[in-house]
Protein backbone atom coordinates (compact mmCIF):
# COMPACT_ATOMS: atom_id res chain seq x y z
CA UNK A 1 0.00 0.00 0.00
CA UNK A 2 1.24 3.05 -1.07
CA UNK A 3 1.87 5.95 1.43
CA UNK A 4 1.78 9.96 1.28
CA UNK A 5 3.88 12.21 3.61
CA UNK A 6 2.47 14.66 5.02
CA UNK A 7 4.13 17.61 7.14
CA UNK A 8 2.40 20.07 9.23
CA UNK A 9 4.21 23.01 11.40
CA UNK A 10 2.57 24.81 14.15
CA UNK A 11 3.68 28.37 13.64
CA UNK A 12 2.78 29.26 17.65
CA UNK A 13 5.84 27.08 18.79
CA UNK A 14 7.88 29.02 16.69
CA UNK A 15 10.37 25.56 16.31
CA UNK A 16 10.03 24.96 12.74
CA UNK A 17 10.34 21.25 13.14
CA UNK A 18 7.96 19.34 10.82
CA UNK A 19 5.38 16.60 12.59
CA UNK A 20 5.14 14.06 9.62
CA UNK A 21 2.33 12.28 9.17
CA UNK A 22 1.28 9.11 6.89
CA UNK A 23 -1.43 8.66 5.11
CA UNK A 24 -2.75 5.63 2.47
CA UNK A 25 -3.77 7.08 -1.05
CA UNK A 26 -7.46 5.67 -0.49
CA UNK A 27 -7.98 7.93 1.33
CA UNK A 28 -7.82 10.17 -2.02
CA UNK A 29 -11.06 12.61 -3.03
CA UNK A 30 -13.32 14.65 -0.74
CA UNK A 31 -13.08 12.37 2.00
CA UNK A 32 -9.38 12.02 2.09
CA UNK A 33 -8.89 15.59 2.09
CA UNK A 34 -10.66 16.06 5.08
CA UNK A 35 -9.09 12.87 6.74
CA UNK A 36 -5.67 14.66 6.47
CA UNK A 37 -6.85 17.67 7.72
CA UNK A 38 -8.13 16.77 10.56
CA UNK A 39 -5.44 14.23 11.43
CA UNK A 40 -3.00 17.29 11.17
CA UNK A 41 -5.51 19.33 13.19
CA UNK A 42 -5.24 16.19 16.16
CA UNK A 43 -1.65 16.14 16.03
CA UNK A 44 -1.50 19.66 16.14
CA UNK A 45 -3.30 19.96 19.42
CA UNK A 46 -1.36 16.95 20.97
CA UNK A 47 1.54 18.89 20.69
CA UNK A 48 -0.28 22.37 21.91
CA UNK A 49 -1.35 20.16 24.85
CA UNK A 50 2.37 19.09 25.49
CA UNK A 51 3.14 22.79 25.60
CA UNK A 52 0.66 24.69 27.28
CA UNK A 53 1.74 23.77 31.06
CA UNK A 54 2.21 27.48 31.99
CA UNK A 55 -1.53 28.50 31.00
CA UNK A 56 -4.57 28.67 32.80
CA UNK A 57 -6.08 27.80 29.37
CA UNK A 58 -5.91 24.71 26.82
CA UNK A 59 -4.59 25.62 23.35
CA UNK A 60 -6.84 27.28 21.18
CA UNK A 61 -7.23 26.16 17.71
CA UNK A 62 -8.37 27.63 14.34
CA UNK A 63 -8.92 26.41 11.10
CA UNK A 64 -10.43 27.04 7.94
CA UNK A 65 -10.68 29.80 4.67
CA UNK A 66 -7.09 30.72 3.70
CA UNK A 67 -8.52 34.59 3.38
CA UNK A 68 -8.55 34.71 6.99
CA UNK A 69 -5.64 32.62 7.96
CA UNK A 70 -3.06 35.45 7.54
CA UNK A 71 -5.28 38.17 9.91
CA UNK A 72 -6.22 35.50 12.26
CA UNK A 73 -2.40 34.77 12.41
CA UNK A 74 -1.73 38.56 12.80
CA UNK A 75 -4.29 38.90 15.67
CA UNK A 76 -2.78 35.63 17.50
CA UNK A 77 0.45 36.74 17.39
CA UNK A 78 -0.45 40.61 19.17
CA UNK A 79 -2.77 38.28 21.63
CA UNK A 80 -0.21 35.81 22.72
CA UNK A 81 2.18 38.96 23.32
CA UNK A 82 -0.14 40.39 25.39
CA UNK A 83 -0.67 36.93 27.26
CA UNK A 84 1.79 35.25 27.76
CA UNK A 85 1.77 31.39 28.06
CA UNK A 86 -1.68 31.45 25.99
CA UNK A 87 -1.62 29.28 22.65
CA UNK A 88 -3.30 29.69 19.41
CA UNK A 89 -2.86 27.49 16.59
CA UNK A 90 -3.94 28.67 13.65
CA UNK A 91 -4.62 26.75 10.23
CA UNK A 92 -5.97 27.16 6.75
CA UNK A 93 -7.66 24.33 4.47
CA UNK A 94 -10.42 26.33 3.12
CA UNK A 95 -13.56 27.30 4.41
CA UNK A 96 -15.78 24.60 3.93
CA UNK A 97 -12.78 22.36 5.48
CA UNK A 98 -12.98 24.67 8.62
CA UNK A 99 -16.67 24.73 9.15
CA UNK A 100 -16.53 20.95 8.73
CA UNK A 101 -13.86 20.38 11.17
CA UNK A 102 -15.63 23.15 13.33
CA UNK A 103 -18.71 20.80 13.33
CA UNK A 104 -16.96 17.74 14.30
CA UNK A 105 -15.13 19.02 17.44
CA UNK A 106 -11.63 19.01 15.46
CA UNK A 107 -11.44 22.41 16.00
CA UNK A 108 -12.94 24.86 18.33
CA UNK A 109 -13.09 27.89 16.21
CA UNK A 110 -13.64 27.90 12.31
CA UNK A 111 -12.89 30.25 9.91
CA UNK A 112 -15.30 31.02 7.06
CA UNK A 113 -14.78 33.85 4.42
CA UNK A 114 -18.48 32.88 2.90
CA UNK A 115 -22.41 32.68 4.40
CA UNK A 116 -22.81 29.69 6.07
CA UNK A 117 -25.14 27.65 3.66
CA UNK A 118 -28.70 25.95 5.63
CA UNK A 119 -27.13 22.67 6.88
CA UNK A 120 -24.14 24.70 9.06
CA UNK A 121 -26.86 27.24 10.21
CA UNK A 122 -26.53 25.37 13.76
CA UNK A 123 -23.71 26.51 14.25
CA UNK A 124 -22.69 30.11 15.99
CA UNK A 125 -21.28 32.58 13.40
CA UNK A 126 -19.01 35.74 14.71
CA UNK A 127 -18.99 38.68 12.00
CA UNK A 128 -15.35 39.81 12.73
CA UNK A 129 -14.67 42.21 9.82
CA UNK A 130 -15.90 42.87 6.07
CA UNK A 131 -13.55 42.12 2.87
CA UNK A 132 -13.76 42.73 -0.88
CA UNK A 133 -12.80 40.05 -3.72
CA UNK A 134 -10.64 41.70 -5.87
CA UNK A 135 -9.99 41.41 -9.54
CA UNK A 136 -6.40 41.63 -9.83
CA UNK A 137 -4.06 41.94 -12.86
CA UNK A 138 -0.63 42.05 -13.68
CA UNK A 139 0.70 46.62 -12.79
CA UNK A 140 1.40 46.47 -16.79
CA UNK A 141 -2.11 46.11 -17.82
CA UNK A 142 -3.72 48.92 -18.58
CA UNK A 143 -7.11 47.93 -18.31
CA UNK A 144 -8.47 49.84 -14.75
CA UNK A 145 -12.45 48.34 -14.73
CA UNK A 146 -14.49 45.30 -15.62
CA UNK A 147 -18.26 45.17 -16.15
CA UNK A 148 -19.59 42.73 -13.93
CA UNK A 149 -21.05 41.13 -16.98
CA UNK A 150 -17.38 40.85 -18.76
CA UNK A 151 -16.23 39.26 -15.32
CA UNK A 152 -19.03 36.79 -15.84
CA UNK A 153 -18.13 35.96 -19.57
CA UNK A 154 -14.30 35.68 -18.43
CA UNK A 155 -14.78 32.98 -16.52
CA UNK A 156 -17.37 31.36 -18.17
CA UNK A 157 -14.62 31.22 -20.87
CA UNK A 158 -16.36 32.91 -23.69
CA UNK A 159 -14.41 36.17 -23.55
CA UNK A 160 -11.01 34.47 -24.35
CA UNK A 161 -8.72 37.77 -25.55
CA UNK A 162 -7.64 40.70 -23.98
CA UNK A 163 -7.85 42.74 -27.66
CA UNK A 164 -11.71 42.28 -26.80
CA UNK A 165 -11.50 44.43 -24.07
CA UNK A 166 -9.43 47.28 -25.77
CA UNK A 167 -5.86 45.91 -25.08
CA UNK A 168 -3.37 43.87 -27.38
CA UNK A 169 -3.93 40.10 -29.12
CA UNK A 170 -3.23 38.12 -25.82
CA UNK A 171 -5.10 35.19 -24.35
CA UNK A 172 -6.57 35.86 -21.04
CA UNK A 173 -5.07 33.37 -18.58
CA UNK A 174 -8.04 32.84 -16.18
CA UNK A 175 -6.85 31.91 -11.98
CA UNK A 176 -9.37 30.62 -9.77
CA UNK A 177 -9.48 29.01 -6.61
CA UNK A 178 -10.18 25.65 -5.90
CA UNK A 179 -13.42 23.99 -5.17
CA UNK A 180 -14.52 24.17 -1.14
CA UNK A 181 -12.66 27.72 -1.20
CA UNK A 182 -15.30 30.16 0.68
CA UNK A 183 -13.57 32.93 -1.99
CA UNK A 184 -14.39 30.91 -4.82
CA UNK A 185 -17.78 30.02 -3.21
CA UNK A 186 -18.67 34.00 -2.79
CA UNK A 187 -17.45 34.79 -6.38
CA UNK A 188 -19.80 31.95 -8.11
CA UNK A 189 -22.68 33.37 -6.04
CA UNK A 190 -22.03 36.96 -6.87
CA UNK A 191 -20.50 36.95 -10.12
CA UNK A 192 -21.32 33.80 -12.37
CA UNK A 193 -25.18 33.29 -11.57
CA UNK A 194 -24.90 29.70 -10.91
CA UNK A 195 -23.08 28.99 -13.99
CA UNK A 196 -19.66 27.05 -13.85
CA UNK A 197 -16.44 28.36 -13.93
CA UNK A 198 -14.35 27.57 -17.65
CA UNK A 199 -12.11 24.46 -16.88
CA UNK A 200 -9.53 26.30 -19.08
CA UNK A 201 -8.79 28.08 -15.61
CA UNK A 202 -6.00 27.43 -13.92
CA UNK A 203 -6.97 26.34 -10.24
CA UNK A 204 -5.01 27.56 -6.97
CA UNK A 205 -5.44 26.58 -3.78
CA UNK A 206 -5.04 30.00 -1.90
CA UNK A 207 -5.41 34.02 -2.07
CA UNK A 208 -1.07 33.76 -1.84
CA UNK A 209 -0.89 31.27 -5.08
CA UNK A 210 -3.18 33.29 -7.10
CA UNK A 211 -1.38 37.01 -6.05
CA UNK A 212 1.86 35.28 -6.82
CA UNK A 213 0.87 34.14 -10.23
CA UNK A 214 -0.45 37.36 -11.46
CA UNK A 215 2.13 38.88 -10.04
CA UNK A 216 4.67 37.11 -12.85
CA UNK A 217 2.27 37.18 -15.74
CA UNK A 218 0.94 40.03 -17.58
CA UNK A 219 -1.90 38.38 -19.01
CA UNK A 220 -3.59 36.81 -16.25
CA UNK A 221 -6.45 37.47 -14.17
CA UNK A 222 -7.47 36.37 -11.05
CA UNK A 223 -9.23 37.09 -7.49
CA UNK A 224 -8.21 37.55 -3.74
CA UNK A 225 -9.22 39.09 -0.77
CA UNK A 226 -8.63 43.18 -0.67
CA UNK A 227 -6.67 42.65 2.27
CA UNK A 228 -3.75 40.92 0.23
CA UNK A 229 -4.16 43.47 -3.06
CA UNK A 230 -0.65 45.02 -2.66
CA UNK A 231 1.83 46.37 -4.93
CA UNK A 232 2.33 43.30 -6.77
CA UNK A 233 -0.75 43.12 -9.05
CA UNK A 234 -3.69 45.62 -9.38
CA UNK A 235 -7.42 45.81 -8.34
CA UNK A 236 -9.39 46.75 -11.16
CA UNK A 237 -12.82 48.50 -10.59
CA UNK A 238 -16.08 46.52 -11.42
CA UNK A 239 -18.90 48.86 -12.86
CA UNK A 240 -16.96 51.92 -12.31
CA UNK A 241 -16.88 51.13 -8.36
CA UNK A 242 -13.56 50.71 -7.04
CA UNK A 243 -12.93 48.00 -4.16
CA UNK A 244 -12.26 50.70 -1.52
CA UNK A 245 -12.61 50.68 2.16
CA UNK A 246 -15.60 52.77 1.83
CA UNK A 247 -17.19 51.01 -1.24
CA UNK A 248 -17.20 47.49 0.57
CA UNK A 249 -18.52 48.93 3.85
CA UNK A 250 -21.18 50.67 1.99
CA UNK A 251 -22.04 47.74 -0.35
CA UNK A 252 -21.53 50.02 -3.12
CA UNK A 253 -18.80 47.77 -4.51
CA UNK A 254 -20.93 44.55 -5.36
CA UNK A 255 -18.17 41.82 -4.60
CA UNK A 256 -18.56 42.35 -0.49
CA UNK A 257 -18.33 39.94 2.08
CA UNK A 258 -18.39 39.19 5.49
CA UNK A 259 -15.09 36.92 7.39
CA UNK A 260 -16.91 34.93 10.32
CA UNK A 261 -15.80 32.72 12.53
CA UNK A 262 -17.84 29.80 13.97
CA UNK A 263 -18.04 27.91 17.12
CA UNK A 264 -20.46 24.71 18.13
CA UNK A 265 -21.74 26.69 21.03
CA UNK A 266 -21.07 29.94 22.68
CA UNK A 267 -17.12 30.88 22.89
CA UNK A 268 -16.21 30.15 26.81
CA UNK A 269 -12.51 30.65 27.83
CA UNK A 270 -9.86 31.15 25.88
CA UNK A 271 -11.65 31.50 22.51
CA UNK A 272 -14.13 33.79 24.20
CA UNK A 273 -11.13 36.31 25.10
CA UNK A 274 -10.01 35.83 21.62
CA UNK A 275 -13.04 36.83 20.44
CA UNK A 276 -13.47 39.73 22.56
CA UNK A 277 -9.85 41.14 21.74
CA UNK A 278 -10.91 40.35 17.47
CA UNK A 279 -14.64 42.49 18.01
CA UNK A 280 -12.24 45.49 20.52
CA UNK A 281 -11.33 48.82 19.42
CA UNK A 282 -8.10 47.73 19.29
CA UNK A 283 -8.36 43.96 17.29
CA UNK A 284 -10.58 45.78 14.92
CA UNK A 285 -8.04 48.95 14.59
CA UNK A 286 -5.80 46.14 13.45
CA UNK A 287 -7.67 44.51 10.51
CA UNK A 288 -8.52 48.00 9.47
CA UNK A 289 -4.74 48.84 9.20
CA UNK A 290 -4.18 45.31 7.54
CA UNK A 291 -6.69 46.05 4.96
CA UNK A 292 -10.15 44.60 6.26
CA UNK A 293 -12.90 46.64 7.04
CA UNK A 294 -14.44 46.68 10.89
CA UNK A 295 -17.33 45.67 11.41
CA UNK A 296 -17.59 47.31 15.19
Amino acid sequence: MQLWEHHAVWRGLGRGQPVKLLISRQSAGNNGVFLKFLVVLTVCLAILSCQAKKSEYPPLTIAGSTSVEPFAEKLAEVFMKEHPGVLINVQGGGSSAGIYACRQGACQLGASSRELVESEKELIEIPIAWDGIAIIVHPSNPLKNLTLKELRQIFLGALKNWQDLGWGPQAIHVITREEGSGTRETFEHIVMEKKEITPGALVQDSNGSVREIVAADPYALGYISVGLVDDRVKALSIDGVAPTPENIQSKRYQLARRFLLVSRSEPTGLAKKFIDFILSPPGQRLLTLEGLVAVR
